[in-house]
């Protein structure tokens, strides 16, 4: 299968640099699964290339994946050499480009391997904790609602109601909302900020099993609203936002270590406005720095 270089994630030259750095370690030991004009490939190489191909090719078989990694390796090569013979890597830019790339993959070694890997799952459940603990307490509302277009409607099924009409069998006849007409008028539960602002404080205002004695008005129409339930708002499971909290704490253990590094180290900045536009605002004596709060998604 021959794989062109635009199926790469990243660049070809990053991808480059990376498998020269493992040959160098690894050629002695690894599996020789092809040869480029004498140089080898191996089969450490080879792996790396099969995490860096497109997303598309993570549904071939393994097989076919590692073909599609050979062959984009192969073409990686024969392109390099062609550089190498036209004295390319010669080029200033493009050695200075070499050792950004350089740099960049140190910068991604250190945060594999300093910062991701450091964090263990006793320290994302704590953080999950943490959140959960913070969070103020809310309320949620389970209601149903029938909707029609005029007061006078809604005031008939409030007489049904009153009647001893059953709300859910009104809401399939009357609703002018398309999915309440399946579901008698369900909204499932909901919590503050999440309905317009009429119908959440009529629904909030209603004891478990009462209905609103008056017709609400919002922007859609006229609402008939019975509240089912009410209930403590339920905090995320901790497995459907590990990941993201992973996130938080990885980000708050980078800025910390590069925070760190930086104050280690002596930097002098040559141009003045960018040296001005680097320094940090003054903060006023009744303000404090500003913080980004992590949420538990």
């Amino acid at each position: 299968m021959l794989v062109a270089t635009r199926h790469w994630r990243s660049l070809g030259l990053a991808v480059g640099l990376s498998l020269a750095l493992l040959a160098g370690a690894h050629a002695e030991e690894d599996k020789v699964v092809a040869t480029v004009n004498g140089q080898p490939i191996t089969e450490s190489e080879l792996k790396i290339a099969i995490t860096d191909l497109d997303p598309q090719f993570a549904r071939l078989p393994a097989e076919q994946q590692r073909a599609a990694a050979l062959s984009a390796l192969i073409e990686l090569r024969v392109m390099a050499d062609e550089a190498v013979a036209k004295g390319l890597d010669k080029d200033p830019d493009f050695q200075l480009r070499m050792a950004m790339l350089n740099q960049r993959a140190l910068h991604s070694e250190v945060v594999d391997k300093e910062v991701s890997k450091s964090i263990t799952d006793e320290e994302i459940r704590a953080r999950y904790d943490k959140e959960i603990a913070a969070q103020p307490p809310e309320n949620e509302v389970h209601a149903r609602h029938i909707l029609v277009k005029t007061k006078e409607e809604a005031d008939d099924i409030i007489k049904q109601l009153d009647g001893g009409a059953d709300f859910e069998k009104l809401a399939g006849e009357k609703t002018e909302d398309p999915s309440g007409k399946t579901s008698g008028g369900d909204l499932g539960y909901f919590g503050a900020g999440q309905m317009v602002p009429e119908f959440e404080k009529a629904a909030f205002a209603l004891e478990p099993g009462s209905y609103t004695k008056e017709p609400v008005q919002s922007q859609f129409g006229w609402h008939v609203i019975k509240v089912e339930d009410k209930r403590a708002k339920q905090p995320p499971a901790f497995d459907d936002v590990k990941e993201q909290l992973r996130n938080v704490v990885l980000r708050e253990k980078y800025f910390e270590l590069a925070k760190k590094l930086r104050a280690e180290a002596k930097v002098d900045i040559a141009d003045a406005d960018l040296k001005k536009a680097l320094e940090p605002a003054p903060v006023e004596a009744d303000e404090k720095p500003a913080e980004e709060p992590a949420k538990a998604q």
